[in-house]
């Protein structure tokens, strides 16, 4: 059981003390969260690739950092205007018994997905993989492009 301290106050009612109280408590709360990986229930982690979207004039690109992977470990696909990346890392098993100090390294199954826009082609998208980046490009409708008319001023 896991008692709460109890502080006597000086003096009454502080409403603004008892914000920050709870404040500092939420943020306990949510720090533990998200800090900490979460177990999975073959013992690994559960990670999620760190990935950078950029919208361009021409097209959107997609780059997920997926070291130590292989390109045939990685599936990606659109369908529905919602772009997939899943894939697995797989820990590498040896023989003799290891006793870990720290272990930091991510395994297991991982999917992100990302809602895109309208103005995606979906059928011209393609994907290059290349020392544990993968680079996704996602080409936009011709009539999607900004186009720009110069304006005369009179």
């Amino acid at each position: 059981m896991k008692f709460i301290p109890w502080k006597a106050r000086e003096t009454g009612l502080d409403l603004f003390e008892d914000l920050e109280e709870f404040q500092r408590g939420m943020n306990r709360l949510f720090d533990f969260g998200l800090r900490r990986p979460l177990k999975a229930g073959n013992g690994g982690s559960l990670w999620a690739p760190a990935v950078d979207i950029v919208d361009e004039k021409d097209q959107i690109k997609v780059k997920a950092d997926l070291p130590g992977l292989k390109k045939e470990d990685v599936e990606v696909h659109v369908e529905n205007d919602v772009l997939t990346i899943k894939g697995e890392k797989k820990e590498e098993k040896e023989t003799k018994e290891k006793d870990y100090i720290r272990s930091e390294r991510y395994y297991g199954a991982f999917h992100r997905a990302f809602t895109l826009p309208a103005s995606v082609d979906a059928a011209k998208v393609n994907a290059a993989y290349k020392e544990g980046v993968l680079e996704i490009t996602l080409p936009k409708k011709e009539g999607a492009k900004p186009k720009q008319t110069k304006v005369e001023i009179k």
